[in-house]
């Protein structure tokens, strides 16, 4: 059975995830929303871990003491779920797959033109097919991972299914949902992934390398 995240955590997860984001968008990683995330979020104000900003990036975001408390949390529930090893082969597989997904992106957002490396505007059907077929073989190497990681740790069962809402989108025709920011699109989600990864075990993008080899 998966380790039960805290609320507070998955709360104070989710902001460290976004940067910066309302309501709205962490109840889409949450899994929380209403009164209960709302309640949260304030209980980490009152704590001084989190404040909301207005500006032009608007939005709750976690104070230097949040983001210490953050790490402190996110090694708590990773040793009382007892289960750093598992999720560290998942990670491993998870960066297996991202060059993958980095150069089927590249290919979503550009196309060659005579040599040339131009903006995909989409109007190519054949192209974009190709494209989406390399997504799909992906995404469906991605999934078992993802569920894996949901076994391990109960906030990790939402990647699956919002990876999969982005693919459903991507399909109808909603070519935004692969790779732009500050929406659910499938990039971003990925994004997330890879950076809670990152986070419960502790460790650095720059280090990547060396797993790889």
């Amino acid at each position: 059975m998966a380790h039960a995240s805290d609320p507070v955590f998955v709360v104070l997860n989710g902001v460290r995830l976004k940067g910066f984001a309302e309501p709205g968008a962490l109840a889409g990683v949450t899994g929380l929303e209403g009164t209960e995330l709302d309640t949260i979020l304030a209980e980490l104000a009152d704590q001084g871990l989190a404040s909301h900003r207005e500006g032009r990036v608007s939005g709750w975001t976690l104070t230097t003491a949040g983001q210490v408390e953050h790490r402190r949390r996110a090694a708590v529930e990773l040793a009382e779920a007892g289960c750093g090893s598992e999720v560290e082969a998942r990670y491993r597989e998870f960066v297996g797959l991202n060059p993958r997904l980095l150069a089927t992106a590249t290919a979503w957002q550009m196309k060659d033109d005579g040599g040339r490396a131009v903006l995909n505007d989409h109007a190519d059907r054949a192209y974009d097919d190709e494209v989406l077929a390399t997504l799909h073989r992906l995404h469906d190497d991605a999934m078992p991972l993802a569920s894996a990681l949901g076994q391990l740790l109960e906030r990790y069962t939402r990647y699956g299914p919002r990876l999969a809402a982005a693919v459903e989108r991507v399909e109808a025709g909603e070519t935004d949902w692969f790779t732009k920011p500050l929406i659910d699109s499938y990039h971003t989600v990925w994004f997330e992934l890879h950076e809670d990864l990152l986070l419960t075990l502790g460790r650095q993008r720059s280090t990547e390398e060396e797993v790889r080899t």
